[in-house]
């Protein structure tokens, strides 16, 4: 176990004022020990969800979602490899987190008030900024999802989305038939078939879905208007603040490291940079570990072995992607968007 640490240093204002920061590092809770006694990381997934997690033919996880799973691995471990990934369909999520069988969950889950407060689970970190959109066939000359009275709608069971699309048709005063699916990749099939006239989810599921009929592509068409916000955050159980600041951070790390334009080609010869904000962060200067009970490596190890925020979203979502999902409010605050982390200092 982590034993309770402190360290002090002196700040100089611009007033020629000293202040002293004390920073202290409480013990390890339990999901912190039983990772580090295990040797590896278990995280939570859903199952093939295009660009942010989906399994290849060797048995490799990739995707936006898995890279912050590799993130808080290389963090925590200096091997962004040591994470062992388990599927599950939205039903499972929480209880599989609740009863320790996964250690953080990065399987799309939306950062709500009733989750957040109610659940006995943290939010660690929003990676994606994602919204409820409907796809519809292009044939039927929608426009408008006030234009959906009657129809058949598909959406995932027990997903978040499920209840947001009631609450928006309620308030439209709108009815409609639901036809409840137990997967995702099993509703989209639904869709496909047409057993119902439209499907809902979030605006990234549907350009994934649509990456896949690349053919069939101009057949439907994703309405315009947000149903709801779905700000996709990794989630862990209470309790362990010490393990939640491990992946809040590793998270924050990627996001700092596109800002600050470090990526995993040149993080080396970043090393020799001569910036004090760009030696605290890679631990040239000394001390920025100690807060999270790591090695002051943790950035560095993040960036070189999983890439920041804007290599992940490249090579999963974006122009390295067939997704080919424009960054939109998941650019940086510099440029556009909505992405920010906070100092690492």
């Amino acid at each position: 176990m982590v034993q309770p640490t402190s360290w002090v240093r002196p700040l100089t204002t611009a007033a020629g004022l000293a202040i002293v920061l004390v920073a202290s590092v409480a013990d390890a809770g339990p999901v912190l020990d039983a990772v580090r006694a295990r040797g590896h990381l278990v995280c939570g997934v859903d199952a093939g969800v295009l660009g942010f997690m989906q399994l290849d033919n060797q048995g490799r996880w990739s995707g936006l979602a898995v890279d912050v799973c590799r993130a808080v691995s290389a963090a925590t471990f200096g091997d962004a490899a040591k994470v062992k990934y388990v599927p599950l369909t939205p039903l499972f999520h929480l209880p599989a987190l609740q009863a320790g069988d996964v250690d953080v969950l990065a399987a799309n889950s939306t950062y709500t008030l009733t989750y957040a407060a109610a659940l006995g689970v943290s939010f660690a970190g929003i990676y994606y900024y994602d919204g409820q959109g409907i796809v519809v066939p292009r044939k039927l000359r929608v426009r408008h999802a006030r234009q959906l009275g009657g129809a058949a709608i598909c959406v995932q069971r027990g997903s978040s989305v499920e209840s947001s699309f009631s609450e928006y048709f309620a308030a439209a005063r709108l009815k409609f038939r639901q036809v409840a699916i137990a997967r995702a990749g099993e509703a989209r099939t639904a869709y496909l078939a047409g057993r119902c006239d439209a499907l809902t989810a979030d605006f990234s599921a549907l350009h994934a879905m649509l990456a896949t009929i690349p053919s069939k592509t101009d057949d439907h068409v994703i309405l315009a208007q947000a149903l709801s916000k779905s700000p996709l955050s990794a989630v862990v159980r209470h309790g362990d603040d010490a393990f939640a600041n491990i992946v809040r951070w590793a998270l924050h790390g990627m996001i700092a490291a596109e800002e600050y334009g470090v990526t995993s080609g040149n993080i080396d010869r970043m090393l020799m940079s001569n910036d004090p904000a760009m030696m605290r962060a890679l631990g040239v200067t000394p001390g920025i570990g100690v807060a999270l009970g790591l090695p002051d490596t943790w950035f560095y190890n993040v960036v070189k072995q999983v890439g920041n925020y804007g290599e992940s979203y490249d090579r999963n979502l974006g122009s390295g992607s067939p997704l080919g999902i424009p960054r939109s409010l998941n650019a940086q605050w510099t440029k556009g968007g909505i992405l920010y982390a906070p100092p690492i200092r």
